[in-house]
């Protein structure tokens, strides 16, 4: 499964870490050898030396609006930059009202009067399955172009994430022809069944991130249930998606199902959460741009709306737990993608018992982190998304050295260009500082502690969020009191970042509305619809 190929993914580069001893973070107090001679970590030398120049060429930069590329209709365009030095990779068409006009009118069109709603299950499903063929055709080129434009490592992207992104896609083709009503006993001679329709044209925006995974964690359940699509990519990332719809045409996708818009949130996001003529919305991203997304949806034609936000997540480490094994996965669970995971373990509660030992442990786990140029192998962790999402990270650091938590390690830029962030790790942190409240979205991680179950249940519920927590404990009776106490949509016991198709993936309170994957997916791309029917001198009831 691509969760178990994240996790050997995971094990190779920390073991491989560790075998070529620290570096100083401040002042290069150790040296590089070996297979990691030409990785930097944490020196304060330039983390993008010698580049690697990505071996993928930019095919699409416009709109895909009914099966065409298309300019935006003003003409305008916007750049995409690479997060390894700032620079432009390409310039994008930008999307605006009416671009997002033209693509749900398309989008319409194909859903009332198009083949694809009337197409059997089983084409649709075959559709689905000859796109994830296609994208394992171009899966280099693919994890190329999603390195480059968003600053993961390759490896992460290449081994892991577009596995996982063909394996959603067989996921979704496998529930197309199984999507069905059901026939319900009623009180009285009626005939009583449902069925279960696709809801129309789908919007859908998604971040940046992870382009390629929520491409596929919105697309996979709305074309499996027969549905049309607007689809919005960030502004940061529009490059993959451009990518793969047009596979998606190749395996026979017909025109107008699936449309592609880029542009920026508050022109073509909003044009398209408010626009009256789509059924449904779906959004990820932040909080606060959630509330702004939903109130749109209402004020416009009430559509309904799944919302994937942000979150503040507990890693919760018992007195039992084994703390070399505790050190490797709450690392793992806060600085993977760069800390940019809206569901990253980013407030590590450790007991008071093996705090300290955990601490000195997780700071020099922190040290040994290999930062660069993400095309390089070996590399755990490249540049922050953008120069916004850089400086934010920057700000919260200062404020945290200002509640005075103790900043242990890290703390600054790397490098001279680029979006670099030294892995950071605070100790003393209190539940009311900022970095313990807010949702930082980079590699900072807050190490907090408790005496006792009871404690940690209250300070880890204690937040406006409720996506995932993370358990770390030998003691199943502990397990149990934790995954049934903690608010969370998701709790991983002993592991973290588990994501298989199967798995519904979504939050409690303002970590958003709705359930992604599995099963619970489909539920937001149909509606249930009641027939009636009277029986005359029925053999039975």
């Amino acid at each position: 499964m691509a969760s178990r190929r994240l996790s050997r993914l995971l094990s190779r580069s920390l073991s491989a870490s560790q075998s070529s001893g620290a570096a100083s973070l401040l002042h290069s107090l150790g040296r590089n050898s070996g297979a990691w001679r030409n990785i930097n970590r944490f020196s304060t030398a330039a983390a993008v030396e010698d580049l690697i120049t990505p071996q993928v060429s930019i095919r699409y930069t416009q709109h895909l609006i009914n099966g065409q590329f298309v300019d935006a209709a003003s003409g305008k365009t916007f750049p995409t930059y690479d997060p390894r030095t700032g620079e432009v990779i390409a310039n994008v068409a930008e999307g605006d009202v009416e671009d997002i006009n033209r693509a749900v009118s398309a989008a319409r069109k194909a859903f009332d009067e198009g083949p694809w709603p009337k197409m059997t299950a089983y084409e649709r499903s075959r559709i689905l399955l000859r796109f994830a063929d296609l994208v394992q055709k171009h899966s280099d080129e693919l994890a190329a172009l999603e390195t480059w434009d968003n600053g993961k490592p390759y490896e992460q992207a290449a081994k892991s994430e577009l596995p996982m992104l063909v394996r959603l896609f067989h996921y979704y083709a496998g529930w197309a022809d199984k999507i069905h009503g059901l026939t319900v006993p009623a009180d009285g001679d009626y005939h009583v069944q449902t069925l279960h329709e696709p809801i129309g044209v789908a919007g859908q925006i998604i971040p940046w991130n992870f382009p390629l995974l929520m491409f596929a964690w919105k697309v996979g359940p709305a074309l499996a249930c027969g549905n049309t699509i607007v689809l919005k990519t960030a502004e940061q990332t529009p490059l993959t998606a451009l990518f793969v719809a047009n596979l998606f045409h190749e395996a026979g996708l017909p025109e107008g199902v699936l449309n592609v818009v880029s542009g920026y949130g508050p022109t073509a996001g909003a044009a398209l959460a408010s626009h009256m003529d789509v059924d449904k919305l779906a959004f990820t991203g932040s909080t606060d741009t959630g509330k702004i997304v939903l109130e749109l949806a209402a004020r416009s034609n009430l559509k309904p709306v799944t919302l994937e936000l942000g979150g503040k997540s507990p890693f919760i480490v018992c007195e039992d737990a084994d703390v070399d094994k505790a050190v490797e996965l709450a690392h793992f669970a806060l600085f993977f993608n760069q800390g940019q995971c809206c569901c990253a373990g980013s407030r590590t509660f450790v007991h008071e018992r093996v705090y300290d030992e955990f601490l000195e442990k997780s700071k020099k786990r922190a040290l040994r982190r290999v930062v660069g140029d993400p095309f390089k192998k070996g590399v755990e962790q490249g540049p922050q998304i953008d120069v916004e999402q850089f400086e934010k990270v920057l700000r919260y650091i200062r404020s945290g050295i200002e509640s005075n938590a103790t900043l242990e390690c890290g703390g600054q830029r790397l490098g001279s260009k680029g979006f670099f962030v030294q892995p950071t790790v605070f100790s003393n942190v209190q539940d009311d500082m900022l970095i313990a409240k807010d949702e930082i979205f980079g590699p900072v991680q807050s190490i907090l502690k408790f005496k006792d179950i009871d404690e940690v249940i209250r300070r880890a519920n204690a937040t406006r969020y409720g996506l995932a927590a993370g358990v770390f404990t030998k003691n199943v009776s502990t397990a149990n009191t934790l995954m049934r106490a903690l608010r969370a949509g998701t709790v991983w016991i002993n592991c973290f970042d588990v994501f298989d198709a199967a798995i519904p993936f979504g939050g409690y309170k303002m970590s958003g509305i709705g359930r992604e994957k599995g099963i619970y997916s489909l539920h937001n791309y149909l509606q249930v619809k009641a027939v009636v029917s009277p029986l005359k001198n029925p053999a039975w009831l």
